[in-house]
């Protein structure tokens, strides 16, 4: 990671106020427009936000799925977050930085930033020459891990119009589409957050509008 890099992150204790939660949930309504008001968000120095628990980082987690079968691969060396290397996941996603903003900071419209995060992620990643519909779906949280302590996962769930999906990233090894039967034949290579999503795709799916 830069040295400099800043990152978007809550409070836990705002997290800990609306109702504090181990997993996943689709009670997404009740979090959100807590997580984007302007005075409970900040931006901090990554290194400083990955030691401290009582900051959670705000990470987009994109899900993509197209006839029934979803986006999987393997993150490999060269991934930004080192201790998932060698972990399948079926989420594209990553850090809110100051770059997402296109007003002055001072007049954030943090949905707006965290918006444009989520196309810029994915389309870092990877390249989709498809139409797409994207929902909010869940919200992800695990405080058992060293990674999880310190992040917030928002689900988002691209319903692709045709699985043409191009890597861009080194880091991204063996991308495929996968059935969700597939893909429990090989859940216990997943990295935790992708687990509870694969738990719960029946749930995601029908959260679908």
């Amino acid at each position: 990671m830069a040295q400099d890099e800043q990152v978007l992150v809550v409070e836990r204790k705002v997290l800990e106020q609306v109702g504090l939660f181990h997993g996943l949930t689709t009670d997404v309504g009740r979090y959100l427009s807590v997580l984007f008001d302007p005075s409970v968000l900040s931006f901090m120095p990554r290194q400083q936000a990955e030691k401290d628990p009582s900051y959670k980082q705000l990470i987009p987690y994109v899900i993509m799925s197209c006839d029934g079968q979803y986006l999987t691969y393997v993150r490999g060396r060269r991934a930004g977050e080192t201790r998932l290397v060698g972990n399948r996941s079926i989420g594209i996603g990553g850090h809110i930085n100051p770059i997402d903003n296109e007003i002055p900071l001072f007049d954030t419209d943090y949905r707006e930033l965290y918006n444009n995060a989520v196309e810029r992620e994915v389309a870092e990643e990877v390249s989709i020459k498809a139409g797409h519909k994207d929902s909010i779906v869940a919200l992800l949280n695990d405080d058992t891990t060293e990674v999880g302590s310190v992040h917030l996962g928002v689900v988002h769930y691209w319903l692709l119009d045709s699985p043409v999906v191009t890597k861009r990233e080194q880091m991204i090894t063996q991308m495929e589409f996968m059935t969700p039967a597939e893909l429990q034949d090989v859940r216990d290579s997943m990295e935790t957050w992708s687990q509870f999503c694969l738990d719960y795709l029946t749930t995601i799916n029908q959260a679908t509008p």
